[in-house]
């Protein structure tokens, strides 16, 4: 007999060669089947795999990360197949789940439509209703390279020879189909229920604009018809939400072909910019932070010093002056440390906390290029701190609580991940255990629940990544903690101890927002357009009733003008009921129609863009009303 002990610390004994599903039906009917994958001392398995030895086992269904992924990579496969029926000499690249669905890159003779992706969609729910078991093959090297070489699958012969020389090599069948794959997979096709193909893009293989572009079909897929239905509604209402759209239709921002990734504020963008810098402003003075401003440009030797030319110049942008090399920043921080190392500190200053909206340029490919989400240049809200050993603990507390305290205020829930070391990284494995161990200990003295991301750190340091969930329920990565004892060292940083002798601060680098065009872009998705009034570029419209109202309506705009409300006046010769609807497409907060029994009462009738008509409103209790909404940043 064999134990097998389970997540919750209870072991069962079975005989050897019992299979994984054979064993979550023994637990119960209903795990058995729901479950899709499991781990098995700490490697996710197929269920069809047989236990000869102890074990630790834990099951997972599609309500865990590891479920969902195995139950949508299995998808992709069932494409693949369907894809390599219906058009014969598709051949085959990658095909992984991603966040919420799945993909996979073909090389195909033919341009792939949205009449096809119907087709493709049929034959994939004629596979997942024979519920063809996925059974995995393993094979020698020289096995896998005949095979594919058999076919023609020249990508997939790419993928292999890139293998380690010792790695094992499998792959998964399913009816007459087969693929390379480490696996694992759902037990059978059926499992699979519901699946939609959403589109097609191009993709160059393994990313490589020197590469073949090939054919990318998206699609997503789920246990139940229910649940695809909800999903297919946020995606359309995502849709709707979109910041590029909405960016355009209510004249915040745009994207000229003159200037691809580089985004130009127009002045309704620009007052919403204003309100997040301002608000940015007031709270880190509050907090003990000092502004600075660095130079954009550098020279070459700053960026060998610090690491970037040899660990991210891919990413840069370089020119020349007075025939030295310089490169344009795309990051803030070895600017920081030329301010920090331009005069002697004392212990006693420490810590010194230097904040700066830093604008930053890095070089992306022009394909993945999104809006304010993902361009070329962006400012950084960055700040760095430092601080002595003996009070890093507390410094990151204070990050942690300043980040809370922002997200708190846009009403943003959010998850948190600890990365740590990379591949290509700085420094000894000593001091990034030691950095890593201090980020885990400020989480844990917090409360926060974490999930680790290994290799995921900067080259640097490791780091925090708070990710902000928005009403959709889509998360975006956006403040970061990076824990650094690199640079200071790189940069020979000094502060005069208590002992007199120098010594070597540490240094935290963080940013809050993330990028002020890319959270620009979330909160414009996240409220639908329609901002709190105290970020609204225009808080106020005043539309009077007839041309005979204009007098009064001066007299409205100039008195909410006086208390810097953003305020503006329908003029036109219009019917009022236009003139709501505009404001309403605007997304503006108040509208204030005035008439005859307005201006004798010295009062206005106030519109809601969402709760509707308010009813007349005397002009000054309006105005105390508005005042403190706007104060509060009520959302």
């Amino acid at each position: 007999m064999i134990n097998v002990t389970l997540k919750d610390g209870s072991v069962r004994r079975y005989e050897p060669g019992t299979s994984l599903l054979e064993i979550a039906k023994d637990i119960s009917p209903r795990l058995a089947k729901e479950v899709l994958v499991a781990r098995v001392n700490g490697k996710l398995t197929d269920l069809n795999a047989k236990l000869g030895e102890d074990a630790e086992v834990e099951f997972f269904t599609f309500d865990s990360e590891e479920g969902r992924d195995v139950f949508r990579h299995s998808a992709a496969h069932v494409m693949a197949q369907a894809v390599q029926k219906l058009f014969p000499g598709s051949r085959l690249a990658i095909g992984p789940a991603i966040a919420n669905g799945f993909y996979y890159d073909f090389d195909a003779p033919q341009s792939f439509t949205p009449e096809q992706l119907e087709k493709i969609e049929a034959e994939m729910n004629k596979i997942i209703k024979q519920d063809l078991p996925f059974s995995r093959v393993e094979l020698s090297r020289e096995e896998a390279l005949q095979k594919f070489n058999e076919r023609g699958e020249h990508y997939k012969i790419e993928l292999i020879n890139d293998l380690p020389e010792d790695s094992a090599i499998s792959c998964y069948r399913q009816g007459d189909f087969e693929d390379l794959c480490a696996g694992p997979h759902v037990p059978s096709t059926g499992r699979l229920k519901a699946v939609k193909l959403l589109n097609v893009a191009g993709a160059y293989w393994r990313g490589d604009e020197r590469n073949k572009m090939l054919q990318r079909i998206y699609g997503t897929a789920f246990p139940k018809k229910s649940l695809l239905e909800e999903h297919l509604h946020r995606l359309e209402e995502a849709r709707r939400r979109d910041h590029r759209k909405l960016g355009a239709e209510l004249d915040l921002f745009s994207i000229q072909e003159e200037g691809p990734g580089f985004p130009f504020f127009h002045p309704k963008g620009m007052i919403l910019r204003n309100e997040l810098e301002k608000f940015w402003h007031e709270e880190h003075k509050r907090r003990g932070y000092d502004e600075i401003r660095t130079p954009v440009i550098l020279s070459r030797a700053l960026w060998e010093q610090s690491g970037h030319w040899d660990h991210y110049r891919e990413n840069m942008y370089f020119t020349k002056i007075d025939e030295g090399d310089y490169a344009i920043k795309p990051m803030n921080c070895p600017g920081s440390m030329l301010v920090y190392k331009s005069r002697l500190h004392s212990y006693r200053e420490l810590p010194i906390r230097m904040a700066e909206l830093g604008l930053v340029h890095r070089h992306e490919l022009s394909g993945v290029l999104h809006g304010l989400m993902r361009v070329r240049c962006f400012t950084q809200d960055d700040a760095h701190i430092f601080m002595l050993p003996s009070q890093v603990k507390d410094e990151i507390l204070g990050v942690i609580d300043l980040v809370n305290d922002f997200y708190r205020v846009f009403g943003f829930d959010y998850h948190v991940e600890l990365s740590t070391r990379p591949e290509k990284a700085m420094g000894s494995d000593e001091i990034w255990e030691l950095a890593t161990d201090a980020l885990r200990e400020a989480l844990e003295t917090r409360g926060l629940p974490y999930k680790v991301n290994e290799g995921d750190g900067a080259f640097y340091g490791p780091k925090i990544d708070f990710h902000l969930e928005d009403c959709l329920g889509r998360t975006w990565q956006c403040g970061t903690i990076q824990l650094d004892f690199q640079m200071p060292e790189k940069f020979d940083l000094t502060y005069v101890g208590e002992d007199g002798q120098k010594h070597r601060p540490v240094m935290i680098h963080r940013v809050v927002f993330g990028s002020i065009e890319r959270f620009i872009g979330i909160l414009t998705e996240h409220f639908a357009g329609a901002f709190p009034t105290w970020l609204a570029p225009v808080q106020v419209k005043v539309l009077p009733i007839t041309d005979r109202h204009l007098e009064y309506a001066h007299k409205v705009v100039d008195r909410l003008a006086e208390k810097d409300i953003r305020v503006e006046l329908d003029a036109r010769n219009e019917k009022v009921n236009y003139k709501i609807r505009e404001a309403q497409a605007q997304k503006i907060p108040y509208m204030l129609v005035v008439g005859d029994r307005e201006a004798e009462a010295g009062a206005v009738a106030v519109r809601h863009r969402s709760k509707g008509d308010l009813g007349a409103i005397v002009l000054d209790e309006f105005m105390a009303y508005l005042e403190k909404e706007i104060k509060e940043k009520a959302i």
